[in-house]
C-alpha cells in the first residue's frame, strides 16, 4: 500500500464511509445530472456526485449466480477546498482480501485498490490516477467495474456516464472556497 492509501485508510476511513452513509441517507441532493445525482453537506463542505449501475452481473466460476448485495455506488467527491476530485465505489460487499477492482471505460483500464479496514470501498492509488480515471469517465460512455467478493463472486457493474461532466462540473463549482 503506498504513502498516500494509508493516509487515505487511517484519515478517510471515517470520511469515505460517511460519504457512502450519506449519499445514501442525505436529502441534501442539489441537482440531478441524467444518471448522476449532485450533494452537498458538512461543514467544511463535501460535494460529491454517485451513481448506480444500470446493469449488473454476478458470477461464480463462470456461471451466473443470484446474489445479495447492499448498494452500488460509483461516487466523484470533492472536498471544500480542493480541486481534484477523488473517485471512489462500493459494490455493496466485502471485497476479497488483497484483490483490486478493474474501472474499464472505452480502451482505458484503471485499478482501484481494496483494504481489510474498509472492505466495501475501493479507490485510486494517488490524486493524478483519480484524474486519469476522471478525464477518461468524462470522455466515455460507460464505465464497467469488475471485481472479487471476499466469498469468490465475480461482479460486473456498469455505470452510464451520460451526465458525468455537468455533475462533477456542479459538484466541484458547489465545493469552491
Amino acid at each position: 500500500m503506498t504513502g498516500w492509501m494509508k493516509g487515505i485508510a487511517v484519515a478517510g476511513l471515517a470520511l469515505a464511509t460517511a460519504t457512502g452513509v450519506n449519499a445514501q441517507e442525505s436529502t441534501n441532493r442539489v441537482a440531478v445530472e441524467t444518471a448522476w445525482s449532485v450533494f452537498v453537506d458538512g461543514d467544511p463542505r463535501e460535494c460529491w456526485v454517485v451513481s448506480a449501475p444500470t446493469e449488473t452481473v454476478n458470477t461464480r466460476d463462470g456461471q451466473p449466480v443470484s446474489v445479495r448485495r447492499g448498494d452500488i455506488l460509483l461516487f466523484v467527491t470533492y472536498r471544500q477546498g480542493e480541486s481534484a476530485g477523488e473517485v471512489s465505489f462500493t459494490g455493496g460487499y466485502p471485497f476479497a482480501d488483497g484483490s483490486t477492482v478493474s474501472v474499464q471505460v472505452g480502451d482505458d483500464r484503471f485499478e482501484l485498490f481494496t483494504d481489510s479496514g474498509t472492505p466495501q470501498w475501493a479507490w485510486s492509488a494517488s490524486p493524478e490516477e483519480d484524474a486519469r480515471i476522471l478525464a477518461a469517465m468524462r470522455r466515455g460512455a460507460n464505465a464497467v467495474l469488475t471485481a472479487r467478493s471476499a466469498r469468490g463472486t465475480t461482479t460486473r457493474d456498469t455505470f452510464s456516464l451520460f451526465g458525468v461532466t455537468a455533475a462533477t462540473d456542479e459538484a466541484q463549482r458547489r465545493c469552491e472556497d
